[in-house]
């Protein structure tokens, strides 16, 4: 991607069985790469919360992956997953958190994922594990700025249904997911382990997720500074 300004169009899914999904890939010739870390910083217009409508809203991210740093600015189109696109690597992370900040936006929540991907003609296919969220495959196209977002999703969501593995849609960005699920942990009934740490259960769709704190949950939104 580059600063030239395209839409990212993509669907998403919520997996219940990586293993499954990974196969069934490989047996339609979809091989995915080894897994790698991406921790991304999301930012929002100051005063936005997570709630508030997102289409026609510009948002941010700096992502560092394998010690690249790239900044991107993303505003939703269609919905929210039918975004105008512009991004670019930058050198420094830090002091782009503060050039940011000084462009008038507000960190909301630092997401962190382990994603493996392939490519399948002009189509991108990642299978997502996210912390605190659960697993995931998207699939995304890069169009030209002409294109609706909604038909590119209906022709990206017949191929992903094509796999013939079980898949629930979600509509959300990673933001909005990773917010929600923190927010179902935060409220889950608690109990004591034998070594006395707290053990939060919450159910996230079709996923039984169990963490292990020896402290409160902290806040979802990051500090400004």
């Amino acid at each position: 991607m580059s600063g030239c300004g395209v839409q990212e169009i993509e669907v998403k899914y919520r997996i219940a069985d990586v293993d499954a999904v990974v196969a069934r890939l490989g047996r339609r010739g979809v091989h995915l790469g080894p897994p790698g870390v991406q921790d991304d910083q999301a930012y929002a217009p100051v005063g936005w919360r997570q709630g508030d409508e997102k289409v026609g809203v510009t948002f941010a991210r700096l992502r560092t992956h394998d010690d690249r740093h790239v900044f991107t600015v993303k505003r939703p189109v269609d919905n929210e997953l039918a975004c105008a696109e512009y991004e670019t690597e930058v050198a420094d992370r830090q002091a782009m958190h503060h050039a940011v900040l000084a462009m008038g936006f507000d960190p909301t929540i630092r997401i962190v994922k382990r994603r493996r991907t392939a490519r399948v003609g002009v189509v991108t296919v990642c299978v997502d594990e996210v912390e605190d969220a659960g697993c995931f495959l998207e699939v995304e196209r890069v169009v030209g700025p002409g294109l609706h977002g909604a038909e590119v999703q209906a022709e990206l969501d017949r191929f992903a249904r094509s796999l013939g593995v079980q898949v629930q849609r979600v509509e959300e960005t990673y933001d909005s997911l990773v917010h929600t699920a923190r927010i179902r942990v935060a409220q889950a009934p608690q109990r004591h382990d034998q070594t006395g740490w707290v053990v939060l259960t919450a159910v996230l769709g079709p996923t039984l997720v169990a963490t292990r704190t020896a402290a409160q949950p902290g806040p979802t939104h990051a500090r400004r500074g």
